[in-house]
């Protein structure tokens, strides 16, 4: 995914500072040692050769440049180059001097000055260790860019989901609570819609002001008729009273 071709910058700092400092330590060593007595021949300060061209500047500069792109860059590929470009150049520092026996044009490096002790420092501070030391912080820095940690890894499916759409919650619906006075109302209505209709075999009563609806009075059931007996002139009389 392309998300997980960008680093942090933070994550070749460190190591691209020290591949720039060691790039500048082999570029200025050969012309500053003869002041401290540590120097290879010609042993006189700010002397040019080509010699010194090829087996010095030329490779102090690639670990320099290489130094910054690690150090700086924020992106996975531009980095590994960076690495790559110092670590060729920490490896020419350590086998250029070996290598300058083949061709005679452009001359050597020259031979280290004082007794045994300092043509061994010299020769480790010059070249070989020097050269050994930016191919292991090259490799160093080949292993951090070239290995996609799980932070990353997330970062990077994060970036390529696309954007989750905020689900807005429905809002509560609070029940609409009828008004009282509406809630009598209607059941007035109700009520004198009930009592209102009129039974059709109702009698009716006309007089001069209108007709007038007379209510038939009704016969509670399940009433006892009590029957009363009327002694008469005639003989007994029998009457009904409810």
């Amino acid at each position: 995914m392309a998300g997980m071709l960008r680093v942090p910058r933070s994550r070749g700092a460190l190591t691209g500072a020290l591949l720039v400092l060691l790039g500048i330590w082999g570029g200025l060593i050969a012309f500053v040692g003869p002041y401290f007595h540590y120097a290879y021949t010609p042993d006189k300060a700010w002397t040019y050769t080509t010699g010194r061209l090829w087996l010095e500047i030329l490779p102090a500069a690639g670990a320099i440049l290489g130094g910054l792109i690690v150090g700086g860059s924020a992106s996975r590929p531009a980095a590994i180059f960076g690495a790559w470009l110092a670590a060729l150049s920490g490896a020419w520092f350590a086998l250029g001097g070996l290598l300058s026996t083949l061709w005679t044009i452009g001359g050597n490096a020259g031979h280290p000055v004082g007794n045994n002790l300092h043509r061994v420092v010299e020769q480790i501070g010059f070249f070989t260790g020097l050269g050994v030391v930016i191919v292991f912080l090259a490799a160093v820095a080949l292993g951090r860019f070239t290995v996609i940690g799980h932070r990353e890894r997330l970062a990077a499916e994060a970036a390529a989901e696309p954007p989750a759409v905020e689900q807005v919650p429905a809002e509560d619906t609070v029940p609409v609570r009828e008004p009282v006075g509406a809630r009598s109302s209607t059941l007035d209505d109700t009520r004198t819609s009930t009592f209102d209709d009129t039974r059709t075999d109702t009698p009716r009563v006309t007089d001069d002001t209108g007709t007038h609806t007379v209510p038939e009075a009704a016969t509670p059931p399940n009433t006892e008729v009590e029957e009363t007996h009327v002694a008469g002139p005639s003989g007994p009389r029998d009457s009904t009273t409810a």
